[in-house]
């Protein structure tokens, strides 16, 4: 069922959000990540239109996401939607990613807020890249407090099968961004715990010059942090596990991208 949105709580776009993510993992070996970066959030229909000069620092290419040959994000997600029978989110979406930063993307995590006409949320799609170049989407349908659950589905972690269920927090941001994604198995365990939680900035000039200066290649540096946290894991014993030969449902079939992670 479609959640209103109350008048007044929309959040202003486009916004940059200044990041921590965080990654708990209980068993079978307790370690944590933790990363701080900044992430986009926009319209899909009326993306930033940056100076010239800051075009570098930050692009939205529809190539990036879903199948990586729409036109337009919009065209992109339009196709995934009804794909899965959605044909009532016709009116705002807002995303929540990174963005090519000199010609570099990583996007562990994309989040888009998609509404009807007249306001009112109809759903939740959560897309997510791997580091084998491969994206599949999950299709949610938050409660009012944007809280849902999908049976996992696709292989990101080498530490980690495609067994469980994802419990997801995506509430719409505003002027904080706080999102909890666990990873939960049948016999009672919670393996992954990951947070984001950011701060709303308006997405002015002096406000991305300022986040670039503190986080310069930003999603790289995510990549880079994965990979650290990837070769932690494995020194500490973790066993890894074999990907699977076929992929259990592509539901975001790409080209090769770039990364991670949950």
């Amino acid at each position: 069922m479609a959640s209103p949105v109350t008048p007044g709580t929309a959040p202003r776009v486009p916004a940059l959000y200044a990041t921590e993510v965080r990654h708990v993992r209980l068993t079978p070996v307790r370690h944590g990540l933790r990363h701080l970066t900044y992430m986009w959030l926009v319209d899909v229909d009326d993306l930033p239109a940056l100076p010239r000069i800051l075009r570098p620092l930050a692009r939205f290419d529809a190539r990036d996401h879903f199948a990586g040959d729409a036109p337009t994000l919009r065209a992109g997600l339009d196709a995934y939607l009804a794909g899965r029978g959605v044909d009532n989110a016709d009116g705002r979406v807002l995303m929540l990613a990174h963005a090519r930063v000199l010609g570099h993307v990583f996007n562990p995590l994309t989040l888009y807020w998609c509404h009807d006409r007249f306001g009112h949320l109809v759903c939740v799609v959560a897309e997510v890249h791997n580091t084998y170049g491969e994206r599949h989407c999950y299709l949610l349908h938050p409660d009012g407090r944007g809280r849902d659950e999908v049976p996992k589905e696709f292989y990101v972690s080498p530490f980690l099968g495609v067994e469980g269920t994802y419990r997801m927090r995506l509430p719409l941001p505003g002027d904080r961004l706080d999102l909890t994604i666990q990873l939960c198995h049948g016999d009672g365990s919670r393996p992954l715990t990951a947070t984001v939680r950011g701060t709303h900035r308006p997405a002015g000039t002096r406000a991305l010059l300022a986040a670039v200066l503190h986080n310069p290649w930003s999603t790289a540096g995510v990549s880079l942090g994965i990979r650290r946290h990837g070769i932690r894991l494995y020194l500490k014993g973790l066993p890894v596990k074999p990907r699977p030969t076929f992929p259990t449902r592509p539901t975001c079939p790409a080209h090769p991208v770039q990364e991670e992670v949950l």
